[in-house]
């Protein structure tokens, strides 16, 4: 009988969403469960096996030396490193640091800053060892990440949609919330994923999935702009929870 491959989860700075995505999966992570040895995922199961492991996901960014020290021991002790989630790929909306003094932000917060002990910046995993697959999301798509497992498993390569949010609109038959209702909308240069679910609620995408594969959006926010928004309204559009993502980063610090 062959070895079950093992599969390992990680938790960085993160609101945990990702994993609880992956335990949303209910039957079909029982059908994972049965094909793969789950080694290491505290969120699930108290008993931990040591690596190495065959594939590791994980949540979160990096944002204190700890976890910078941390992320490099993970990535030794794993064949496949898959990011999930906006944290992991993008520095999360904890990412928002990046554009100020972190130091500002703990003297306000914390009775006795003198003891935290942490990074100036949000960054993701990437920035810090190699990466295998990022999966977007905040949270990410539990059928998207039940996808990138099996993928790996069967040595194949993951079937993940790089186009927009657009096209999730229109196999839905949502109306454009940009063009009827004037809505401030990130959808033309966010990632699939979601199923458009806040254009669906006559909301504008949020970018939760990140920038999509080609994203133009010096285009979106020139049409923003001729449409009568101002520069701070486009700032704040583009930082949100994938503020850090090259694309949406160095759009919004061009209005600033």
């Amino acid at each position: 009988m062959s070895k079950k491959p093992k599969l390992a989860v990680y938790k960085f700075a993160s609101c945990d969403g990702c994993q609880l995505s992956l335990l949303d999966c209910e039957d079909e992570l029982l059908a994972i469960a049965g094909e793969v040895e789950i080694a290491n995922f505290p969120e699930a199961s108290r008993a931990v096996q040591e690596g190495p492991y065959d594939v590791t996901l994980v949540e979160g960014s990096v944002t204190t030396p700890h976890d910078a020290e941390r992320i490099k021991e993970v990535r030794q002790q794993s064949k496949v490193l898959i990011t999930i989630g906006a944290c992991a790929t993008a520095g999360g909306i904890q990412a928002l640091r990046n554009f100020s003094d972190v130091k500002e932000f703990t003297s306000i917060v914390y009775a006795k800053p003198q003891y935290i002990s942490t990074l100036a910046t949000s960054t993701p995993i990437s920035d810090h060892v190699p990466v295998d697959f990022e999966l977007r999301g905040c949270p990410v798509n539990k059928y998207q990440l039940i996808e990138l497992i099996c993928a790996y498993l069967n040595g194949r390569k993951p079937n993940i949609p790089t186009y927009s949010v657009c096209v999730e609109c229109k196999r839905r038959m949502t109306p454009c919330v940009a063009v009827s209702k004037g809505e401030m909308c990130l959808g033309p240069v966010t990632q699939a994923g979601c199923g458009a679910l806040c254009p669906a609620y006559t909301r504008g995408c949020y970018g939760c999935f990140g920038p999509n594969e080609t994203p133009n959006t010096s285009a979106l926010s020139e049409w923003w702009t001729e449409h009568g928004r101002d520069k701070a309204e486009l700032v704040r559009a583009f930082r949100g929870f994938n503020a850090w993502a090259e694309p949406f980063r160095k759009e919004s610090e061009r209005h600033e």
